[in-house]
């Protein structure tokens, strides 16, 4: 045997070190592997959303005694800001804690990729999810109550983003945070209180004082707002801690979401 042979530096065999690709390709081949799963359910979430949304404009109608266009107005623009929370506190959740039982979420995390991109390309499939919940209420509304809308196409596009993103973002932390069936458990609750106790579809008068107070540190009456301002923009105003409200609860789902990945092995 040569010296060149014997001193020769040993390199591991067992198997090849894939090439470095860019974070874009990395994050396109997540989100190509992310929508494959979910691909096939889109057609039946969007008939749920439709359903959903029939449910709330036209069964929440049969509440309220003597159903004036305004109140019907109210109801329907609060809508699509419900089926967002349904998206991104129910599905969103239910989702990722299937992922986990099944092992698909644990072989994700362990290929040799930023676990921040994992996050960022299930946000982007659940928002692609979500956001047609929104034209899907408009129609269902206008067919039943002939409601006439002044759309603001800026604040809605971007409130409806803002809305969706901080609804999965927090969904996602619920699901990486809490065991899976208590997260499941969890995101039932947390649906309960916007339908029923948050004034989305309904006034915030009638809401005790302290339960009104309370609204304003909480991101769904602001969502609400600020998607009602943009289907109705010659009736509803804009407020800037809204806006704030739902970025700092956006920036926080991001940011729990983001440590429950790096930390967890």
């Amino acid at each position: 045997m040569s010296e060149a042979t014997m001193t020769a530096p040993r390199t591991r065999s067992a198997r090849p070190v894939p090439p470095r690709t860019g974070l874009v390709t990395t994050y396109l081949t997540l989100l190509r592997w992310n929508m494959a799963q979910i691909g096939a359910m889109l057609p039946l979430i969007l008939i749920v959303q439709a359903v959903l949304a029939a449910g709330i404009i036209i069964g929440f109608g049969f509440l309220i005694d003597d159903l004036n266009t305004a109140a019907a107005l109210f109801l329907s623009t609060g809508t699509p800001t419900v089926l967002l929370m349904v998206i991104g506190l129910v599905m969103v959740p239910q989702g990722v804690a299937q992922s986990r039982t099944s092992g698909t979420f644990t072989y994700l995390r362990a290929l040799p990729v930023p676990r921040p991109l994992h996050l960022l390309a299930d946000l982007t499939v659940w928002l692609v999810v979500a956001l047609p919940g929104i034209p899907v209420s408009v129609f269902v509304a206008w067919l039943h109550y002939d409601l006439t809308y002044s759309f603001n196409w800026p604040l809605l596009i971007g409130a409806s983003v803002l809305t969706a993103v901080m609804a999965t973002s927090m969904g996602y932390a619920l699901a990486v945070l809490l065991p899976p069936l208590l997260a499941q458990l969890a995101s039932q609750v947390l649906v309960f209180f916007v339908m029923l106790f948050s004034p989305i579809t309904f006034p915030a008068s009638q809401l005790p004082d302290w339960l009104r107070a309370a609204h304003d540190w909480l991101p769904f009456r602001p969502a609400g707002d600020l998607l009602r301002a943009g289907l109705v923009s010659d009736g509803s105003t804009v407020h800037g801690p809204d806006i704030a409200v739902l970025l700092a609860w956006g920036l926080l789902g991001v940011t729990i979401s983001v440590r429950a990945l790096v930390r967890r092995a």
